[in-house]
């Protein structure tokens, strides 16, 4: 299949698995005798597989890391487990950070009047 068939059949977008292919994520497509790019389900099934990752907020890296654990079948789960523990430490600490920012934006725009008056907490708060 082309690249726009791979693309639809996997939800990952043409440009994203281009990406991909030059980062090294997956290997690169095998091309067609005019020059196109053709993919094989197995690829698909791999780009599919990427787009999951990906929607669980992995990186690139991480995604990386994840697919060569995918492909090792004498891989232990508890490494898989490691990735994903130390992935949700990341998003707790992502959550906390958001939170904290939450909280301050909110005080601020509180104590902003939102009228006519030039004068502004947030905008101060900004450039202090």
């Amino acid at each position: 299949m082309n690249i726009g068939q791979a693309a639809d059949a996997s939800g990952v977008s043409a440009k994203m698995i281009r990406y991909y292919e030059e980062t090294g994520l997956i290997r690169a497509a095998e091309r067609s005798s005019s020059g196109y790019r053709v993919y094989s389900d197995e690829d698909v099934h791999t780009l599919r597989f990427i787009r999951r990752a990906r929607d669980l907020g992995f990186s690139v890296k991480q995604i990386a890391l994840l697919l060569g654990l995918w492909q090792d079948k004498n891989r232990e789960s508890a490494q898989v487990k490691q990735v994903a523990l130390e992935h949700i430490a990341e998003l707790q600490t992502k959550i906390e950070e958001l939170q904290q920012m939450i909280g301050v934006l909110s005080e601020l725009a509180d104590n902003c009047q939102g009228d006519h008056r030039p004068n502004c907490p947030i905008l101060k708060k900004l450039e202090a």
